[in-house]
């Protein structure tokens, strides 16, 4: 069985959400507003994709 190249780019934007949090929270500086809106950008991301983990294989 193949990975939904869908789910596939969602996880690839997930961990690039996630890394770019983790280095504006290093970054001397850093805005914290920006990695508010990162880290709600990834929340939707991983709803989104556990929303399309529960459907049936065939729908996807």
């Amino acid at each position: 069985m193949s990975v939904n190249p869908h789910i596939y780019r969602l996880t690839v934007l997930h961990r690039r959400l996630d890394e770019a949090v983790r280095r504006e929270m290093r970054r001397r500086g850093g805005d914290p507003f920006r990695v508010l809106r990162l880290k709600k950008l990834k929340l939707a991301v991983k709803d989104r994709l556990a929303a399309m983990m529960r459907r049936p294989a065939y729908a996807r």
